[in-house]
């Protein structure tokens, strides 16, 4: 099999990583409803750095640069996925060394990213990745949010 080639998505490619992204991001309505927030999210500095194998993802991250006090300069990881059938592959590992790569070139000093309680296997991921569970994130819906 050829190696999956790493490149940034655009505008005229968000659209083939909706059925990716919909793995992970079920609530995702349409390949529109994830143009229309990758548009909007582009706009304060999101990407998405994918691995592919032709046509279609085969991996990919959504990403951006944050600043805070408890954190500094830091690049946050908003989403991380493979396709199902390609798990186990180093895709995901790729994907992580090249985001640690980017945010060292950015200045930034840490790379951040929050997963599910439930998320066992991810857990795993992250610990081989050298990552460690410093907190646990708190969230309330707030009225007439949507």
């Amino acid at each position: 099999m050829m190696p999956a080639e790493l490149r940034d998505v655009g505008e005229a490619e968000i659209a083939l990583c909706y059925p990716l992204m919909r793995q992970l991001r079920p609530h995702l309505a349409s390949a529109e409803d994830l143009a229309r927030r990758w548009r909007r999210q582009s706009a304060d500095g999101y990407r998405i750095l994918a691995l592919w194998a032709g046509n279609a993802p085969v991996a990919l991250a959504g990403y951006r640069v944050a600043e805070s006090l408890i954190h500094g300069r830091f690049l946050y990881v908003d989403d991380l996925v493979a396709e199902q059938a390609e798990r186990s592959r180093g895709h995901g590992a790729r994907l992580m060394d090249e985001l640690k790569a980017r945010g060292a070139a950015l200045g930034c000093t840490k790379l951040v990213l929050d997963t599910g309680l439930d998320n066992a296997l991810g857990h795993r991921f992250y610990y081989r990745q050298g990552l460690l569970a410093m907190a646990l994130r708190f969230n309330i819906p707030l009225p007439g949010a949507g």
